[in-house]
């Protein structure tokens, strides 16, 4: 499948605010399966606009924006190549000894620690207990049980959560959005010592019919977990919706939990009442076959200066 993805965040201030600096991780991937093959980032009021790579491999733009504003807009557009794969098979993944023997020849202890919103607690612990969230089965099986098992015990409730909401809200109430639920797992599956990590994209509903299956919001970025399982690798798994990644998961960034990979992150210096609206829209391409495609980048921005300054009132947008 050859899609495109437009992702538009923009946020609104008032009164006014000065010297804004923002990164974005909008830009999907190109690894695995998946391959990038244009992305356009358009930034309003008009930006220096730069980019880096982080640990993870992510593509990160980063902008500043001097004197004052009452909007910052941007746009990110995007056409992705995603290849289907088969299904992973519990007959082809590897058992318990295996991921043991894997954890010591090489290094994934970061997915395996807490990590800032994906910690163990209380409450965390009796919901393992409640899933029999113990070494069984084979990784797979019990991996695949514990996704159903999130996405049966917990109510899809848009902006039920916060950006910043710990996961023992969610734990309490029961309820929450994909940011909540991938870190759930994310939990949950660390302390078996398998490791996991957090994704960040979107997913594409191919019809009406799967787009009253899917739980997470239409017009919003989407969140999932992977985890590494013997002999298949890193294996996507969408608590939200009850899924096995596939074709329709468009990932654009990996990290140990949403605190590495905000879609938006940035701050501002000035006082003021903030708004934020996102809208995004992935779509089939009508883009021609990868062959016929030279991978492009664009980068629409003219120079600005910026002062240093200290900044004030970060802003993020959560996963919905």
């Amino acid at each position: 499948m050859i899609y495109s993805v437009r992702h538009t965040t923009t946020f609104r201030y008032e009164p006014a605010v000065r010297e804004s600096v923002m990164e974005v991780r909008m830009q999907p991937r190109s690894d695995g399966a998946q391959h990038c093959l244009s992305f356009e980032l358009d930034v309003s009021p008009a930006a220096n606009i730069l980019q880096y790579r982080d640990f993870a491999g992510n593509t990160v733009h980063h902008f500043d924006i001097a004197g004052t504003h009452t909007q910052v807009k941007v746009t990110a557009q995007s056409t992705v190549e995603v290849q289907m794969a088969a299904a992973p098979r519990a007959g082809d993944a590897g058992d318990w000894a295996d991921l043991d023997a894997m954890l010591a020849a090489d290094d994934y202890w970061e997915m395996l620690l807490p990590s800032q919103f994906a910690q163990p607690s209380k409450r965390l612990q009796e919901l393992a207990q409640q899933l029999r969230c113990e070494r069984r089965g084979n990784p797979l099986e019990l991996l695949t049980e514990v996704n159903e098992a999130i996405y049966g015990s917990f109510d899809y409730v848009p902006n039920s959560t916060r950006v910043d909401s710990p996961i023992d809200q969610a734990l309490e109430t029961r309820q929450g959005v994909c940011q909540d639920f991938a870190h759930i797992m994310i939990a949950l599956v660390r302390e078996l010592q398998i490791p996991c990590r957090y994704v960040s994209g979107y997913i594409f509903r191919r019809d009406e019919a799967q787009a009253r299956k899917d739980r997470s919001l239409e017009g919003a970025s989407h969140a999932w977990a992977e985890a590494l399982v013997p002999r298949l690798g890193w294996v996507a798994f969408d608590p939200t919706n009850n899924l096995v990644g596939g074709d329709r998961h468009i990932r654009v960034a990996i990290g140990r939990d949403y605190a590495d990979v905000p879609p938006t992150r940035g701050v501002h210096k000035g006082e003021a009442q903030s708004e934020l609206s996102v809208a995004v829209t992935v779509s089939p391409s009508d883009a021609p076959p990868p062959e016929q495609l030279a991978p492009t980048l664009v980068i629409q921005s003219r120079p600005a200066f910026v002062r240093g300054s200290r900044m004030e009132h970060e802003q993020q947008q959560q996963q919905q």
